[in-house]
């Protein structure tokens, strides 16, 4: 801690007068613009108040009944990059949104990588089944009309490979992600919307949890492009995602509620066939 700041600490009284003047409609710059006037420099008063926002909104949701949020993934993307290092490979940032936190990139994976994935998952191949959050084990769903199958984490070279760099591209432990998921969706196929965190409310969810935790972000990587279709869709904000070959779309969720505005789908496959290869990330290590 700089001696400014050491000097300038946030009492009680500072947080108070912070919530006060926001519940009031003023704005941020003329909260930062008071705090100088009275002896605060720029970047302590900007600190302070967007800890004690934060802060505010917390305790507001969790006294709603809301579960109270952790940290999750993300790309550093602050300074609105072009472009995010991902370690061998520069990604694209193609669209950013950060309520829900929403981030579609391009170019995460070669098309060479993109035809191995497929290749290899082929041979195993099995109708796709979901997470049954009233036992903690797997079920066939009928929302899920896909084909699919997992690759352990680390499995061979091409799957360390992207692991690592997905690692790095959302700034999250490798050890916390869950194995790679290939998918199938032919004609027809789709997954209907739905929320990727588990449900507290449900009897299966605390088994679930004891191998990882929470599940705190996803991202989505296509493989091959349908004809027509296939798209991700987020219905609660409007927006839908083109299965472009080697572009992804990332999303994390703090908290496993609605408020995330996270739910989600895999449109319908009107024509052709979609790959993609879905990456789920935990709070802690995925056993």
């Amino acid at each position: 801690m700089s001696t400014t700041q050491a000097r300038q600490q946030v009492t009680p009284e500072l947080r108070k007068w912070i919530v006060d003047q926001a519940q009031a409609g003023h704005g941020p710059e003329s909260v930062v613009k008071a705090m100088m006037a009275s002896g605060w420099t720029e970047d302590v008063a900007i600190d302070a108040m967007e800890s004690t926002l934060r802060g505010h909104l917390e305790e507001q949701a969790v006294a709603q009944g809301l579960p109270p949020a952790v940290p999750v993934p993300d790309a550093a993307l602050d300074e609105s990059p072009l472009y995010v290092d991902a370690g061998d490979r520069q990604v694209a940032v193609l669209q950013a949104m950060y309520n829900p936190r929403v981030v579609v990139f391009g170019n995460l994976l070669s098309d060479e990588e993109c035809e191995q994935l497929i290749a290899l998952a082929k041979p195993r191949l099995a109708r796709s089944l979901t997470v049954a959050t009233k036992t903690g084990g797997e079920e066939v769903n009928a929302d899920r009309t896909s084909n699919g199958m997992f690759f352990q984490r680390g499995e061979n070279d091409l799957v360390r490979r992207i692991e690592q760099r997905i690692a790095r591209l959302v700034n999250w432990p490798e050890e916390n992600g869950e194995g790679l998921q290939i998918l199938q969706y032919g004609p027809g196929a789709e997954y209907k919307p739905h929320y990727d965190y588990f449900d507290p409310a449900e009897p299966g969810t605390p088994t679930i949890l004891k191998r990882g935790g929470q599940r705190v972000g996803t991202i989505v990587m296509y493989l091959a492009e349908p004809e027509k279709g296939g798209g991700t869709v987020f219905p609660d904000v409007h927006l839908e995602v083109s299965p472009k070959r080697g572009n992804a779309v990332f999303f994390s969720y703090e908290r496993a509620h609605p408020s995330t505005r996270t739910l989600h789908g895999g449109s319908p496959v009107l024509a052709g066939e979609k790959w993609i290869a879905t990456k789920w990330l935990r709070e802690r290590r995925f056993e």
